[in-house]
């Protein structure tokens, strides 16, 4: 590489020569210079030698010498003027010295030396408050195109609410929202568009400013032809089904991306776990507004499940694991079993973090498949919880209960609780072992001891309890269909109970025998706060009470609610139980088996257990200085049947919600209810929904208020009422 200067060179021939004025009021001129200010002679002598090689390398600086300084005029002069030492010439410039040199040598003073402090004025309250200016914005040629509420959502000049410092910063947003109204229109296929802005006085000279976009969609691009590069699949043209793209449509970014979501969702499931789709390409012709769509997609070998394998902190062994599974080996590979694998490890709350995987064997499998195998990365988590919840309901009082879990004290996932109940009117303890996923997935099987004392104006009674249950239920985190349990109670109870013989209340003890067995159907969208759907629920108990002698008889209960959607913001609930109690008398039954109603889970408006038949009874806190107290008090006494119906309107707003409702129910001595006699009441209750489920707070009042009954009912719990 040669390196090539150039120097411009004035000839002398274009050198003016100087000829100085004569000086007004002087004896003699000043004497001329003739001839050029530098000899050619000299000017070619000062030049340094250069090579004729034009190819040759540059050669050093240290061969270049300082030329020397040209005469100066004082050296070409005739006369020259002399000043004589220790006299200053009046004429003469004093050298200044290099101050800013000298400054910039100097080395910097530390940080900590720097005054960070405001200026005194500014510490001394000077108001410094910025200027803001005001300016409205119009947007013209999206409204066409569907964009405006995108646009505006996104705006950089909607965001800044009609201010800014100065009219640079509206024509930046203005700049930016350009760019983005551009964004916006290539989006849904306006390839040509342009977008133009301005800022202008509003009116002029006001002050005020107006930013105008204007823009101009042009031509709508639409595909011409989509195709997809890929290896044949089975079935053959899986991907292009699975990717609903049409030609003729507009070219929608939007739509694009949501297709290609679909291929890489859609493959997995279909034995692709592999699959990986590439960068698309359009190709516009803008002779006819078409794009050629092409999609590049690496399908990968198709497989089939093979084993599984762990690693990590294990909490469960292989054959646990296998226990979870919707799969068997050789099945077509799904990811959709996978995902459901995947949350029921997160399910049991074991694992601080877990993952699954599919992995390549290069093994063959069944059906020209490739065999893969899940490799399970798990690692412990918290394994004891406390938990609590309260409530609240007139005639139940305040209730409390507390629960320590320990969910895999016996492994696999067998749990130990530990549960105590503490209420104004509820007291007791609990244990229960409980094991889940229990040989099968979904099942589990729990054995509980309890001893409880419950003291409500129906009856008082001391309890204690043998069950066991194996059940297939619903999850926060899995809502079945179906969902059942049978089981075995053993109970044993002293509670009082009003002697009709007698007119009068007794202890009595029994000992009583059930098989209760459970089936639901469960069509609705959500545990705690449904808001569509429909639930069936019946109970069959078959029982046998020993009180003196054995007496069978059965106990049943159906229910049906329903959950109706109308717009956003509003849901329609409605409820209807019915029981019936066959086999045995009222008075032969304990009163703790007995069908009551009245409640926050019932006929709100009325206290717990307080509909129905009643007795009188005389007072026991009768004040007969007190005129308000009443020698005899009613009691409920229970039934063998009872119906209830509930309708409210739940409306949401937010986090919040309000749900005016109308409940109405009765309880009978027959063996079926007979639906005569209904008793409703009415209310309002306030809703506040967390991610765990509303909390609720319902007020209600009885219809057609009887002597004896709440006047305003309260009921505070968690969840929706049905």
């Amino acid at each position: 590489m040669a390196l090539v200067s150039t120097l411009v060179l004035v000839p002398h021939a274009a050198v003016a020569q100087i000829a100085p004025e004569p000086a007004p009021e002087q004896s003699a001129p000043a004497p001329q210079v003739e001839g050029p200010i530098i000899p050619e002679a000299e000017f070619e002598a000062a030049l340094p030698s250069l090579s004729g090689d034009i190819n040759a390398p540059l050669e050093p600086m240290q061969d270049f010498e300082t030329p020397a300084a040209p005469p100066t005029t004082a050296d070409t002069a005739p006369a020259a003027q002399v000043v004589a030492p220790g006299v200053t010439d009046p004429n003469a410039i004093a050298p200044q010295p290099l101050s800013a040199e000298a400054t910039l040598a100097e080395p910097l003073p530390p940080l900590a030396t720097f005054e960070v402090n405001p200026p005194s004025e500014v510490a001394a309250g000077t108001d410094t408050k910025p200027v803001e200016i005001r300016y409205t914005t119009v947007v013209e040629g999206l409204e066409q195109a569907g964009l405006d509420d995108e646009f505006e959502a996104l705006s950089a000049l909607e965001e800044g609410d009609g201010e800014a410092a100065n009219a640079t910063q509206v024509a930046a947003r203005a700049r930016e929202d350009e760019e983005l109204a551009l964004r916006l229109l290539r989006s849904i296929g306006h390839y040509d568009a342009t977008v133009v802005s301005a800022v202008e006085q509003n009116p002029a000279n006001s002050g005020n400013l107006r930013a105008v976009l204007t823009a101009t969609p042009g031509p709508m691009y639409r595909f011409g032809s989509i195709e997809v590069k890929a290896d044949e699949t089975v079935p053959a043209g899986m991907i292009l089904r699975e990717l609903p793209l049409k030609v003729g449509e507009n070219i929608d970014a939007a739509r694009v991306q949501g297709a290609e979501a679909n291929v890489s969702l859609k493959l997995p499931q279909q034995g692709y776990p592999f699959a990986e789709v590439g960068q698309r390409d359009i190709l516009l012709d803008e002779r006819v507004f078409t794009g050629a769509y092409t999609l590049p997609v690496t399908t990968g070998p198709r497989s089939s499940f093979g084993t599984i394998t762990t690693e990590g902190d294990p909490v469960f062994e292989v054959d646990h694991l296998q226990v979870l599974t919707r799969f068997d080996a050789g099945e077509l590979y799904d990811s959709r079993k996978v995902d459901d694998l995947r949350d029921a490890l997160i399910a049991t709350s074991l694992f601080s973090t877990v993952s699954v995987e599919p992995q390549r064997t290069g093994t063959p499998g069944p059906d020209g498949t490739e065999q893969v195998n899940l490799l399970v990365r798990q690692n412990k988590g918290p394994a004891r919880s406390l938990t609590a919840e309260a409530g609240y309901g007139t005639g139940q009082g305040l209730r409390v209960e507390g629960a320590w879990t320990h969910r895999n004290l016996f492994p696999p996932e067998g749990a130990l609780i530990a549960n105590v109940v503490a209420g104004t009117q509820e007291q007791g303890l609990g244990v229960t072992f409980r094991r889940s996923n229990a040989g099968r997935r979904d099942r589990t099987v729990s054995l509980t001891a309890s001893a409880n004392r419950s003291n409500y104006e129906a009856f008082e009674a001391f309890t204690g309890t043998l069950s066991g249950r194996i059940s297939y239920d619903s999850t926060p985190i899995w809502q079945k269909r179906i969902t059942y349990y049978y089981g075995l109670e053993l109970i044993g109870t002293n509670e009082d109970v009003f002697d009709f013989d007698l007119n009068d209340r007794v202890r009595r003890t029994y000992g009583i025998a059930a098989a209760p067995l459970f089936i639901g159907f469960d069509t609705s969208d959500d545990l705690l706060n449904p808001t569509k759907g429909f639930r069936l629920k019946l109970n069959v108990s078959p029982e046998a009470a020993v009180q003196g002698s054995a007496r069978p008889y059965g106990r049943f209960m159906v229910e049906g609610t329903a959950y109706y959607p109308i717009g956003d913001s509003i849901v329609l609930a409605g409820r209807a139980r019915a029981g019936a109690i066959a086999g045995i008398s009222r008075d032969d039954l304990a009163p703790s088996r007995r069908y009551y109603s009245g409640g926050g889970g019932s006929v709100r408006g009325f206290g717990f257990q307080e509909l129905g038949p009643r007795t009188t009874e005389p007072n026991p806190d009768f004040d007969p200085e007190d005129e308000d107290s009443s020698p005899t008090v009613f009691r409920p006494i229970g039934g063998r049947s009872l119906n209830e119906f509930a309708i409210e309107a739940r409306y949401r707003f937010g986090n919040f919600g309000i749900v005016p409702f109308i409940d109405a129910g009765q309880v009978y001595d027959s063996t079926l209810p007979k639906g005569s006699d209904l008793r409703f009441g009415a209310g309002i209750g306030g809703r506040f929904y967390t991610n765990f489920g509303p909390m609720r707070l319902d007020v209600a009042t009885p219809i057609a208020r009887r002597e004896g009954e709440s006047l305003i009912a309260v009921y505070i719990s968690i969840g929706q009422a049905f």
